[in-house]
């Protein structure tokens, strides 16, 4: 039977769609087109046809439909509609406009009827729905399956990424109450660089140049921060900053550092498979790269045991080495540090963690995420040493914040705290002169 003949036989009458009704009743004719696709074309076929050839079958296919069932639409709305077919058969369905829009930095899904985005820093509400749950992990699906990566009840949580480089993160029942979870991190067609953050308030030019001072002397750096606050992509301006004749390993759960250095090698992590073997940790990672001869190592996020495991490769000739973790402030980074040493099962003292933390680390770099969105670093802090069984900190520069005008926008500025740090006369035998008035 023809396409037309079947859809004369199954023809329903439809009503003119009302600007409130929109959203979901085209979700029900996108969903009536994509079925006669499948049928008539097969998934199989899908897979294994050029791009050009299944928008052009797509066309046809809701042309037919449209004059059979939906006459009554106009050519605007039917192209609109038609722009969700395609995004359903060949891309993400309804999260594909929102991986388009480079306004959206962020895209969390709580189930499949409520959608919020993050636009500037600010988290905000989107009419974007799907038919229902099964609808959603069709998706997930769709975005993990490439990857080799599988989500089912036995693995109810998937840490992913999209080939440009976006973090995603899913989580479905029966652990998700309120359905398949899913949150995507969307990685920047534009990395910021240096001016940028100037330009943005992030911080200021005496902190840039000081930071930049600091990488080429192989100061060792943790760029800690809450989540979203922008630890990765100060990290990677950080990293930037890396002369081009050395040796750079990489080392992520999902690549998101791009490092303009020629010698760069990237390693990610890898989660075991069905049977539970396989898996490859950040701390396995770390350890292996200490035998690729590396000037430098920088880790995407310490979270773990792995911590210890850093400590030792800082303090065994690769100083200099950079990462991010998740802390409060800088004299809670340290906090941290201590309880992710002791997640390596090793039997030692907290004199001796603390040792190694205050030999290894020369300055943390905290950023936060401001009431308005914005993003600051907020204290590049030095760590002195010890005295007796505490780690000393001193702040080199912080952001004084001194109140919110009326648009809702933080107020403040950075300055130097007026102590010289204890590195310069290291910087100096390396040949780098910071200025005194930086720290005035």
């Amino acid at each position: 039977m023809s396409l037309l003949s079947r859809l004369q036989n199954d023809q329903v009458v439809s009503p003119v769609i009302t600007k409130e009704a929109a959203t979901s009743r085209y979700l029900d004719i996108v969903y009536r087109i994509h079925r006669e696709i499948i049928r008539e074309m097969g998934q199989e076929s899908l897979n294994n046809r050029k791009r050009e050839d299944i928008e052009s079958k797509i066309r046809g296919i809701s042309d037919t439909i449209f004059e059979s069932e939906y006459d009554n639409l106009p050519r605007s709305e039917r192209e609109v509609i038609l722009n969700q077919v395609i995004d359903e058969v060949l891309a993400y369905g309804p999260l594909s406009p929102l991986l388009r829009d480079d306004s959206i930095s962020e895209i969390m899904v709580n189930g499949p009827k409520q959608v919020f985005v993050e636009r500037r820093g600010k988290i905000e509400k989107v009419k974007v729905v799907f038919r229902d749950n099964l609808h959603l992990h069709t998706v997930i699906e769709r975005i993990i399956s490439p990857l080799g990566r599988r989500l089912d009840e036995s693995s109810p949580m998937v840490d992913a990424r999209l080939p440009d480089g976006s973090r995603v993160n899913a989580i479905i029942p029966p652990l998700a109450i309120n359905g398949c979870v899913l949150t995507i991190r969307k990685f920047s067609k534009n990395l910021l660089k240096t001016a940028d953050l100037i330009r943005n308030n992030t911080m200021s030019s005496h902190m840039a140049k000081f930071l930049e001072a600091c990488v080429k002397g192989r100061m060792s750096m943790i760029v800690s921060g809450g989540t979203g606050a922008g630890k990765t992509s100060t990290l990677n301006i950080i990293s930037g900053f890396i002369p081009h004749d050395e040796r750079i390993i990489t080392i992520e759960d999902s690549a998101e550092l791009v490092l303009n250095q020629e010698h760069v090698v990237t390693l990610e992590t890898r989660p075991s498979n069905i049977d539970n073997r396989g898996e490859v940790s950040i701390r396995d990672l770390v350890r292996n790269s200490l035998r690729m001869r590396p000037d430098r190592i920088v880790v995407g996020e310490v979270r773990g045991g792995e911590a210890l495991d850093m400590l030792q490769a800082m303090n065994t000739g690769h100083d200099g080495s950079l990462s991010t973790a998740h802390a409060n402030s800088p004299r809670d980074m340290l906090s941290r540090l201590e309880t992710m040493v002791l997640m390596a099962g090793m039997e030692m003292p907290m004199k001796a963690i603390r040792e190694q933390i205050a030999s290894a680390i020369d300055f943390i770099v905290h950023q936060s995420r401001m009431s308005d969105g914005t993003r600051k670093i907020t204290h590049i802090t030095e760590v002195v040493g010890m005295e007796t069984d505490i780690i000393t900190l001193q702040d080199i520069f912080i952001f004084d914040q001194t109140g919110i005008d009326e648009r809702g926008r933080v107020q403040g500025r950075h300055r130097a705290t007026g102590i010289k740090p204890k590195c310069l006369d290291k910087l100096k035998t390396a040949g780098i002169i910071i200025p005194d008035e930086f720290f005035a």
